[in-house]
């Protein structure tokens, strides 16, 4: 069965944009750079919230045109030929070949996702997805990216909840002398 990762940047604080909604915070180094790309090309598939879907789906299409940056240039390609998955109760339909999920019973839907041959699902960002899909037990492994940076407010990693999950550390790495990768799986019952 296919794994659901949940993949997210956040700041020593524990926000993934700042205040005013910003995430020009985040560094990516060669090495986490390498490691974002290797974890992207063995999904299966990317997974998004709604507001993450609107601003990946808006640049990943025509990012050649927008940046020069290696790591962009590297993950565009990727981004456009890995089939998508959309948590949402509004949309109804996304361009880009992607699926969505969310209506009457997510659970049954991502169960469902899961259950599919291929590499696991990649939540990638956002906060209001990964929080249902942690409420309803469905996430398999947290990557979290803690960046030197402390952002004094904005959107928390889980707004609102959940209620308390314990996890176990499943392993640990440092990027570019910057960055702390934390692997965690939730605690066995």
């Amino acid at each position: 069965m296919r794994k659901v990762v949940y993949w997210v940047h956040q700041s020593v604080d524990g926000f993934i944009e700042g205040p005013n909604g910003e995430f020009d915070w985040p560094s990516m180094g060669p090495e986490l750079s390498a490691y974002s790309l290797e974890l992207t090309e063995r999904a299966g598939a990317f997974a998004y919230g709604r507001k993450v879907w609107e601003m990946m789906s808006w640049y990943w299409p025509r990012a050649e045109s927008m940046s020069t940056d290696p790591h962009d240039l590297a993950f565009a390609p990727i981004w456009r030929r890995t089939p998508k998955v959309v948590v949402s109760r509004t949309l109804t339909g996304a361009e880009w070949d992607a699926q969505v999920v969310g209506g009457d019973d997510l659970a049954k839907e991502m169960t469902a996702l899961k259950e599919q041959p291929g590499g696991d699902l990649l939540l990638t960002g956002g906060s209001g997805a990964a929080a249902a899909l942690t409420a309803l037990g469905l996430i398999d492994e947290y990557q979290v990216i803690v960046h030197p940076v402390v952002l004094g407010g904005g959107r928390p990693v889980f707004p609102g909840g959940p209620e308390r999950l314990d996890l176990r550390l499943a392993g640990s790495r440092v990027f570019d002398d910057r960055s702390v990768l934390l692997r965690y799986a939730p605690a066995a019952g």
